[in-house]
Formats: C-alpha cells, structure tokens, sequence
C-alpha cells in the first residue's frame, strides 16, 4: 500500500495461523462502530458472512456493560479485512518483527465475523456513558479472502462454541446475590453438599446426585425472587429454614446423602426431586410463607400425604409428565404447584387457576 494513501493505522501484533497471517490489536470503543459497520440485513443468507443481528439482544448486553462499569468482561471481535492491507514491523530485529503497525486502506472494508450483538452493544452502551469510548476492545484481524472464506470462518468459530450449563454458569456467577447465597447454603448442609450436582444441568441415570445447582437456583428464585444486599440477610434465613423444613417430608433424600438408598432409584421411581417438583415446591413455599408465617411448618406435613410416584399416573400425566418423561415446562411446575397448593389448602392465583382449567378442560375432551 502506497506510503501516501489515506487509511487506517493500528498497532498489532502479527501471528500465522492456518498457514495465514493474522494480526491482533487493541481498538478503542469509539473505533468499534464507525469501522465495523452492519448493513447486510437485506441479503438472502447464502450471500451474508454472518446471521443476521437479533437485535433483542442489544439491550440486555448493553445494560449488562453499563451495570458492571468497572467490572465487566469482553472477549475479542473478529473481522476480516476486505481491501488492501500490509503490515510494518516496528523492529528487523529476530524477534521483534511481530510487533508493529497494520496499515489498512480507507476504503477497505471490515466484516465482523464473530461478536456483531457486541459491536451493536458497545454502541448503545457509549449512547448511554460517553466514558466508555476511551476503553478498548481486542480485535483479531484476517485478510479476506472472499464471501466464502469469510462464511466458513464464521461457520468454524461457531461450530464448537458451546454455552456454559446453567448449573455452571449459577456456580460462577458472584454478581446475582441469590446464586451466591444458595451456593455457600449448599456447601453448608450435609444433605444438599452431598446431593447437588453443581456444575452439570442434566443428570446420568448412574449420577449419585439427586439434583441440579440450576433446578435449587430456580426453585429458590420462586421462593424469594430476586433480593438486593439489605434483604440477604432475610433471603438467607428463609432458604435455610425453607429447604431443611422440606427435606424433612423426603426421608430418602438423606437416605441417599447417607448411601442407604441410591439416587438414581429415587430419580427413577419419584418425580420429586426433579427440577419441575423443585420448582413447584418453591412457589408453594413462597405462598405458605406469606399466607401463615407462623405456622407454615406444620403445613408441610401435607407434602407426606401425597404420592410422588411416577407410577401414579393418573396424577401425573399430563400434570408432570409427558409421555412417562418429567416435563420442565412452565405450564407443568405450575400443574404440579397447583396439587400442592391444593393439598395444604392454598387458593390458586389466577394464573394458576387458568392453567388448572385449561388442563382440565383437556383432559376430559
């Protein structure tokens, strides 16, 4: 590229990957949506190098960078180049020669070929907080080499991204007060230390876990909801007395944290220690704890006179179970909180009640 022409000048280091030189440099935020523009919207999906943006999902990272102002996280964008573009090492020296400067033309262009939702969301985000355009985000530059190599590039950064599990991710997130709090309960009680399955969402039918870390955070979530640091206190005291209470009525729960009865038979034979019965239990607690705060405990005895058996298919199905198979749909844990409710004789909200007749109306079609 001509010393003389007019174009952009980023420091970056140069690697070869794929037999390929490739560069990384450090961008400000201000540079992000001025140089990496998204106008593909309007093209039929075999002439794009990427999905189309959901711009649901705008909002939801943008707020997540202006509420963590000084704590947030971002890993690299990646771009190819579209036009002209040559690197300049900073040093001949053996060894220094990856430093130095990436002289791109003006009019090239820059595709993204991973992290568009970031881009859109770093611009609404300096919208919001000019500060944050002195900031800087990675960026990992490749020379395009055309339409197709910039689909399979997209194609081969996304074939192996796999989401964290929920569980996981409620076991790493020190932000959401409730996870945190549930986590230190959970490495406190013997019973549920023993039972949980703290990274993994799914349980194998061999697993000596009787449940989930995801399935207690949202059941726990349907006891309290969501708390701030002046309620901690309070939230923490009513999980505690809430969960330990329950396990009370499911004496093979601690049978199990005490080997005497295996996990897996009591995930096999009893849909109450599944997330959907978890769940349940936890908008149950919410309305007991609020209709009798003094005498919610005994009301929990009710839980004993219920068959939790999966052969009891004539409460189930439909009700719990699809098929033989626990469903963990919405319209389910509120089914299975419904018999609960109507068990220690709590009245139904309306969506409750909704939900109860439309299932019934079903089932006598």
């Amino acid at each position: 590229m001509p010393a003389r022409t007019f174009g952009y000048t980023f420091p970056a280091i140069r690697g070869i990957q794929a037999g390929r030189e490739y560069y990384v440099s450090m961008c400000p935020l201000r540079l992000i949506p001025k140089i990496f523009l998204f106008n593909e919207e309007e093209l039929v999906p075999e002439l794009r190098a990427q999905r189309t943006l959901n711009r649901a999902r705008i909002p939801e990272i943008s707020r997540y960078i202006l509420a963590n102002r000084h704590d947030y996280t971002f890993s690299a964008l990646t771009a190819s180049i579209d036009g002209e573009a040559q690197f300049q090492a900073s040093d001949d020296r053996e060894g220094a020669q990856l430093l130095g400067s990436l002289h791109v033309a003006m009019d090239a262009r820059f595709v993204i070929n991973d992290g568009q939702h970031r881009r859109a969301a770093i611009e609404a985000a300096i919208r919001e907080n000019s500060d944050l355009a002195d900031e800087s985000i990675a960026v990992v530059f490749f020379v395009d080499a055309g339409l197709n190599r910039c689909q399979q590039m997209f194609a081969d950064l996304n074939r192996y991204a796999v989401r964290p599990s929920p569980s996981l991710g409620v076991l790493y997130d020190h932000r959401d007060l409730t996870g945190v709090m549930l986590r230190e309960w959970i490495v406190r009680h013997p019973v549920f230390r023993e039972l949980t399955e703290m990274e993994r969402t799914t349980l194998s039918a061999r697993s000596r876990k009787l449940f989930t870390l995801s399935a207690l955070y949202h059941a726990t979530m349907a006891l309290i909801g969501t708390i701030d640091q002046a309620g901690l206190e309070d939230a923490h005291t009513r999980v505690r007395a809430y969960w330990s209470e329950v396990l009370n009525h499911f004496p093979s729960w601690g049978m199990a944290a005490l080997g005497q009865l295996a996990a897996a038979e009591i995930r096999r034979d009893a849909i109450h220690s599944h997330g959907t019965a978890l769940h349940a239990l936890g908008r149950l607690g919410a309305a007991l704890l609020e209709a009798r705060p003094r005498n919610w405990k005994s009301s929990l005895k009710a839980l004993q006179r219920i068959d939790w058996s999966r052969h009891n298919t004539a409460l189930w199905e439909g009700r719990a179970m699809i098929g033989g198979r626990v469903s963990k749909s919405g319209t389910n844990v509120i089914l299975v909180t419904n018999v609960l409710k109507r068990e220690l004789g709590l009245p139904l909200t309306e969506e409750e009640q909704r939900v109860e007749d439309a299932y019934s109306a079903h089932k006598h079609d």
